[in-house]
């Protein structure tokens, strides 16, 4: 009876904890709350970083890289823990804006920024980087392009084959304040107070080389080696690394490395066909290892098309974790051309990760282009000219089809299984 009566004893407090349970709407699964309340709060304060959010994909930390129609293309942002190689124009002109696009994002959004150069001086790029738009002149200067080109394209819609008309509409401007990602001007400069409350940390090359360095001899170039110490020592002393699982405020670190593989570093890579590309790989790879373990994302410009062997951007592309090109009409038979007269390069998606996943989805928009507005750097769909104008010549057909070998299979990656962009 004794036994008895202690099994309703017990029947009766789960009972009523199970009654108070569903009360409370608790279920008893969360009863073993301690550990689990350790690792929520955790996540809770990644997912509460400002400028990041969860890929809708893999649930990978995202930041933006400072261009939202970009980050549509990359599946939703740059993945935090990773690197972003940008292949640079010929003249440097467009990758060095959005190497400033980068940067600017993470001052607006409070990221820790570590800029390394071997041409400029860190302090005189920030000096340089765009202003944020709000969103009332956002909209504005997109309803003004749209006003200018209204009247062309009312002239040649009859002209426009039926497969064109039957694309969806890009949506360039943004649809509210808490988007991810942010506009900026490139014919302003971002306010100086906003500078100078940011955090940053600057390496420049010239003023680093002249210090001396005791290490074993290595493959790695004098320059490569100092950043590396520099980047590391970064990360570990101010907790990126998650050496300090008591730090309540996290934070993202930004590394920008510009012209990375040119000459300026003191590496021959882009001066002999035959050049020693163990440093550069090297490199990479030991930079990747660091960005894996900590919060941080990098942007990287590097002057591919200086390099004549195409086995080592083989290398550097594999190396990377992704790869967008941008190839601008500047000193080319393009500028020129009547055909391009609306663009002034195209964009190329080289390489995109596969971030807790084995295949990424392919969109069906594979020409992209990019132009530079008055104040706006844009991409859209590569939209050409139909075979029914009296303008186009044979030599111009010919011409329509370089883009699409260019670009390649590799373009238009999106995330979600979307099947077209939407920007």
């Amino acid at each position: 009876m004794a036994a008895v009566a202690t099994c309703g004893t017990g029947a009766g407090s789960t009972g009523s904890m199970v009654a108070a349970g569903s009360k409370n709407n608790v279920t008893s699964f969360q009863r073993r709350g301690p550990r689990a309340s350790g690792s929520d709060s955790s996540y809770s304060r990644l997912v509460s970083i400002a400028g990041t959010r969860p890929s809708v994909r893999n649930g990978q930390l995202l930041v933006s890289t400072g261009l939202p129609a970009l980050d549509q293309l990359l599946g939703g942002g740059l993945a935090v823990g990773t690197v972003l190689l940008i292949e640079e124009d010929k003249y440097n002109i467009y990758s060095s804006l959005l190497f400033k696009y980068f940067l600017a994002e993470g001052i607006i959004n409070g990221h820790t920024l570590l800029v390394a150069s071997a041409k400029e001086d860190p302090a005189d790029i920030l000096q340089e980087l765009p202003a944020p738009l709000l969103d009332d002149n956002v909209k504005k200067d997109f309803d003004e392009d749209a006003c200018n080109h209204k009247t062309a394209e009312s002239n040649i819609k009859m002209k426009i084959a039926w497969r064109y008309q039957l694309l969806p509409k890009m949506e360039a401007g943004p649809v509210s304040s808490s988007r991810f990602g942010h506009y900026y001007d490139a014919s302003k400069k971002m306010p100086q107070e906003l500078i100078e409350a940011s955090k940053w940390h600057g390496f420049f090359f010239p003023e680093k080389s002249s210090s001396t360095l005791n290490i074993e001899p290595c493959s790695l170039t004098h320059g490569y080696i100092k950043l590396l110490q520099f980047i590391q020592n970064i990360i570990y002393e101010e907790g990126f690394d998650g050496s300090n699982p008591q730090k309540k405020q996290k934070n993202i670190l930004r590394i920008g490395i510009q012209n990375l593989g040119s000459p300026l570093w003191g590496d021959d890579i882009c001066c002999t066909e035959n050049g020693n590309s163990h440093s550069l790989t090297k490199f990479l790879y030991v930079l990747r290892g660091l960005l894996r373990t900590s919060l941080s994302a990098c942007m990287i410009t590097m002057p591919t098309h200086l390099i004549q062997n195409k086995a080592i951007i083989s290398r550097v592309t594999n190396l990377s974790d992704t790869v967008v090109g941008l190839e601008s009409f500047i000193g080319s038979e393009r500028e020129t051309n009547p055909l391009y007269k609306d663009y002034h390069g195209l964009i190329h998606i080289r390489q995109i990760p596969r971030l807790n996943n084995l295949i990424y989805d392919v969109s069906d928009v594979k020409d992209l282009a990019f132009k530079l507005k008055r104040k706006l750097f844009t991409i859209e769909r590569l939209h050409l000219p139909p075979d029914l104008s009296d303008t186009v010549s044979r030599s111009s057909k010919q011409d329509l089809a370089e883009p699409s070998k260019l670009l390649g299979p590799g373009c238009g990656v999106m995330a979600g299984g979307k099947k077209h962009l939407d920007f």
